[in-house]
């Protein structure tokens, strides 16, 4: 996949070395020299090009006609907007991602400016921060579908309901998936008949809305 990315700031430059560990092909666009000298010492220098990526010109340098994902990562949310709109109805690249630094922009990141999905960083935090501390024990792991679903990890408790009870035994959450045990190190592939035992840690797909019911089933019963 080829991926170019507008702005180089510590989120283009992570998500670039990510992607480039992943085998995809990447251009990073900047134009600030001191940012310029530090994705010379983190990136090859084919990666980087120098420029303003508002402009069609610098983006067409990058590559733009033939990219498939387009992520807009400055730090001014009407740079972003500007880039998103040329990179969807000037250059009609198949996905954009932009970056939200103002949680007060957010309600311009739509498809309408070229934007397929928006991060907002300030309200994805908060919302992680809020959902950690509500699920005691439980981490997530992963978000999928765009936040519609969460891979998650607890440790049964020893007083949790779902202790020394076999999975078929448990009334799982309607859209829960028990993926894995592990077990003193060992894995389990979790069966009907697979009992959970306190200090098993167990991994499964959840439905973002019935976390807390899964949470409910292996922490600690007050």
């Amino acid at each position: 996949m080829f991926v170019i990315i507008v702005g180089g700031g510590k989120t283009g430059s992570h998500l670039a070395k990510l992607l480039l560990n992943e085998g995809h092909q990447v251009k990073v666009i900047d134009d600030r020299p001191e940012v310029l000298e530090r994705l010379a010492e983190e990136l090859p220098n084919e990666v980087i090009i120098c420029g303003d990526g508002s402009s069609p010109s610098i983006l067409e340098i990058a590559g733009i006609d033939s990219a498939q994902v387009l992520a807009a990562v400055t730090g001014e949310d009407e740079e972003n907007l500007v880039i998103t709109s040329l990179a969807r109805f000037e250059f009609h690249v198949p996905r954009i991602i932009a970056r939200v630094n103002n949680p007060k922009n957010a309600w311009l990141f739509t498809p309408e400016m070229g934007v397929d999905v928006a991060l907002n960083q300030a309200d994805i935090l908060a919302k992680l921060i809020v959902e950690e501390m509500s699920l005691g024990d439980m981490m997530t792991l992963l978000k999928l579908r765009k936040g519609e679903f969460s891979f998650v990890e607890e440790k049964v408790h020893p007083n949790a309901t779902a202790a020394g009870k076999s999975l078929r035994d448990l009334i799982l959450p309607p859209e829960c998936v028990v993926a894995a045990v592990l077990r003193k190190g060992r894995l389990i592939i979790p069966r009907g008949d697979t009992v959970l035992q306190p200090s098993d840690e167990v991994l499964a797909v959840v439905h973002s809305s019935q976390v807390g019911q899964l949470a409910a089933l292996l922490g600690n019963v007050q």
